[in-house]
């Protein structure tokens, strides 16, 4: 009888480091200066120095700001299409736009990737998209693991997490505090569903209308694996220098990143219980990605709110006097803006007007 042998459990060595062997160079496109080498590859170090960071020059009192978070069953829309160089954008995204609702420059990166067997062309698509994703945010990608778990999951599955650490001025905190009655607030679109959801998405494509990822989306111009897959907008730049610009306290009073649980739940999140918000539901133009999949599986109005961004990325609450300027910096960054709502005594909650 011949040895067991690694390779017998699933997992091969060999392929293993080969999947390892195409990821420095993706790495390695989104350092800095701050990144420093250290060659044992058990830890990625970035130094304190930060004198050169984009969002501030020098810190005095700096705090350190961590996010996490994943792509959820979006990957099953990815498995599907066999495209799997946009959901590592979207894992960076759902990190990296979390951080700025505190007003942090996002300073580095870590990916966690699980998966069913060793394949190592799979893992450089999904690395490409992160790495594409920090280039994009101006963050370093410095390390990161890769699983290989055979009797977990099924061939050809795999998940991913991300983690995102950042740093902001503790004078500049964007906390709540800040929100006073009068106060704008600005919808900036977002890019479609971005990562939120599809659990619901694919229950009403693929099981109640029994589409397939190569149909058209009606009313989308693209397909339905095109339309689904279209990876979260990265706010980072354009916020950056909005918050640049102005004294943040007193101009740029608190953001919101559009994530599950809608505009609704997500803009309270950043509420002191001293203010509401009233939000005028057309204020804004509804995506048409929206649209078909209300139409298609008949979902009220209330619910799609409640699941989906509805085109609202992020919100942003500033002082009246400064809105229309922050909206034309957000626009020279190509993103469009609305004014949605306004800022009104209360205790803590969103609603309708």
């Amino acid at each position: 009888m011949s040895k067991i042998t690694y390779r017998d459990a699933g997992v091969d060595l060999e392929t293993y480091q080969e999947s390892m062997a195409r990821l420095p160079a993706l790495m390695k496109r989104t350092h800095c200066p701050r990144v420093l080498p250290w060659k044992n590859g058990f830890a990625g170090l970035f130094t304190l120095d930060f004198s050169g960071g984009l969002f501030s020059r020098n810190y005095k009192d700096p705090v350190l700001v961590s996010c996490t978070d994943g792509v959820g069953t979006k990957l099953k829309v990815a498995q599907l299409t066999g495209q799997h160089d946009t959901v590592g954008i979207d894992l960076v995204g759902m990190c990296v736009n979390d951080a700025l609702c505190c007003g942090a420059e996002p300073l580095f990166f870590l990916d966690y990737v699980a998966m069913a067997e060793d394949n190592p062309q799979l893992l450089e698509d999904i690395v490409s998209g992160i790495s594409r994703g920090c280039m994009e945010s101006d963050m370093a990608l410095v390390g990161g693991e890769t699983a290989i778990m055979p009797d977990l999951y099924q061939s050809g599955d795999y998940d991913l997490a991300g983690f995102c650490v950042g740093i902001v001025e503790r004078s500049r905190m964007l906390d709540g505090s800040a929100l006073a009655p009068g106060d704008v607030v600005i919808g900036i679109e977002s890019s479609g569903i971005h990562s939120n959801g599809f659990s619901l998405v694919r229950k009403i494509v693929f099981e109640h209308a029994g589409l397939t990822v190569d149909d058209e989306a009606e009313g989308c111009d693209g397909t339905v694996g095109d339309i689904l897959l279209r990876p979260t907008q990265l706010y980072v730049r354009a916020l950056r220098d909005v918050l640049n610009h102005y004294k943040v306290k007193s101009v740029v009073h608190g953001i919101a990143h559009i994530t599950g649980g809608g505009l609704h739940e997500n803009l309270a999140r950043i509420f002191n219980p001293r203010v509401d918000a009233e939000i005028v539901r057309d204020s804004w133009p509804i995506p048409p990605v929206f649209e078909w999949l209300q139409r298609l599986g008949d979902v009220d109005d209330d619910e799609m709110f409640r699941v989906f961004n509805m085109g609202i990325g992020m919100a942003v609450v500033v002082s009246e006097y400064y809105a229309e300027s922050v909206q034309g910096q957000l626009a020279s960054h190509g993103l469009a803006s609305w004014q949605i709502g306004r800022i009104v005594e209360g205790s803590g909650e969103c609603r309708w007007v």
